[in-house]
């Protein structure tokens, strides 16, 4: 199949956490014969941001690291989007698009026969109401979600069968145990995350920066985003500030540390839980001991106490770390558990699996509809029927 991706950045992953499962997904579709196309504004926010900081020379890496995956920039003059859908038998379209990209491929889809899904990431839909009310979804073909408790909010809004989990995962080709490196520093913690206008600086306080100094801990914190009176705080504080870090080096930098912390921002650990995000699985894939702090796993992807430990203050997370830096064994059987979990259930092959069984099902949906459409003599008056059956006609207008 010919499939076509619209996301914020294939090349960047500057403040880009998506670009991991993104770059996973698309390696293992071209491993199975499939033709990908990813398609990213060329002013984009995090590739003009990692130009900026890092020159022209962070691309070049991910080329060679990632030979096969090459991105189409665009601008909106010179895009032309009835040529992509005709060349594409399955569109996916990232929250983060502009409106006149994700309504003009709805409105193609309506007639021009490809499958077109919405793919949410973020917690904008809970976050910002009005988020929403810029997107005419009518025409797509369903949502893929990155959590259970975001898909829900789906179907209050009307999408009904039509909005499919599909939560990240990690690309295990590249996410794996790795020997330890010594172009990066090693230490007992390290902490990969950005600052993130501060949805989880309380949080990173209580969890990270208190249990650190009472352990007198050697840690390194990479990340983007940071204010220069964090920066100063933590050289104040000791803890080793170390900038970007290529997500293709995150394995590397595991290896040389032992022991991670997750820190879920304040929307994933209250509103949206059970959604874990990136880095627990990316934590796990290497073989790395994890504590994280307060967060719901209500959809049992994982088995808190034998995958990963959680802590519910600043006491017992200063109390995991202790055990899992001076017990060596118990460390490296949780590790191995968490490992084992991923591979068993949670890399981008799986959910390459379940997104062909989606696509699979809208192709049958179709027809199915195409044939009751054909022998029918009236339709509903429901907006809610009319918009769902347009979303399962593929375009058939």
């Amino acid at each position: 199949m010919n499939f076509s991706l619209f996301y914020h950045s294939l090349v960047s992953d500057w403040n880009h956490g998506n670009a991991h499962f993104l770059r996973g997904v698309v390696a293992e579709l071209q491993n199975r014969g499939h033709r990908v196309r990813v398609f990213e504004p060329a002013r984009g926010w995090s590739r003009e941001n990692l130009i900026r900081e890092q020159g022209i020379i962070a691309l070049e890496e991910f080329h060679l690291r990632y030979p096969q995956q090459m991105s189409i920039l665009y601008d909106r003059n010179t895009l032309d989007l009835e040529k992509v859908a005709a060349e594409s038998d399955v569109i996916l379209v990232h929250e983060w698009n502009e409106p006149w990209l994700v309504n003009g491929l709805g409105e193609l889809h309506n007639v021009q026969p490809f499958s077109l899904l919405f793919h949410d990431t973020h917690h904008r839909l809970v976050s910002d109401p009005a988020w929403l009310r810029r997107f005419r979804l009518d025409f797509y073909d369903g949502i893929l979600a990155f959590g259970n408790v975001l898909s829900e909010v789906y179907r209050k809004h009307g999408w009904s069968d039509s909005v499919w989990t599909w939560h990240e995962a990690a690309d295990i080709n590249r996410f794996f145990p790795h020997e330890p490196n010594p172009e990066y520093p090693s230490g007992d913690l390290v902490w990969i995350g950005n600052w993130g206008d501060e949805e989880r600086s309380r949080e990173l306080d209580r969890f990270l920066f208190k249990p650190i100094r009472a352990l007198g801990l050697d840690c390194h914190l990479y990340g983007v985003r940071y204010p220069k009176d964090v920066l100063q705080f933590l050289e104040y504080k000791g803890i080793h500030y170390c900038g970007w870090l290529p997500n293709f080096r995150v394995p590397e930098v595991f290896a040389n540390h032992a022991v991670t912390v997750h820190v879920p921002r304040r929307y994933y650990a209250e509103t949206l839980p059970g959604i874990p995000t990136i880095r627990p699985f990316e934590a796990l894939a290497c073989g790395i001991p994890l504590v994280s702090a307060p967060w719901q796993d209500s959809e049992n992807l994982f088995q808190p106490g034998k995958d990963y430990l959680v802590a519910r203050d600043t006491e017992e997370m200063q109390n995991h770390l202790h055990i899992l830096l001076h017990e060596p064994d118990f460390a490296r059987q949780l590790a191995a558990h968490g490992l084992a979990t991923i591979r068993a259930s949670h890399t981008c092959a799986h959910r390459v699996d379940q997104l062909l069984q989606i696509i699979a099902a809208l192709d049958s949906k179709g027809a199915t509809d195409n044939r009751e459409r054909d022998t029918s003599t009236a339709c509903s008056g429901d907006p809610a029927h009319h918009n769902a059956t347009r979303r399962s006609n593929h375009g058939d207008g």
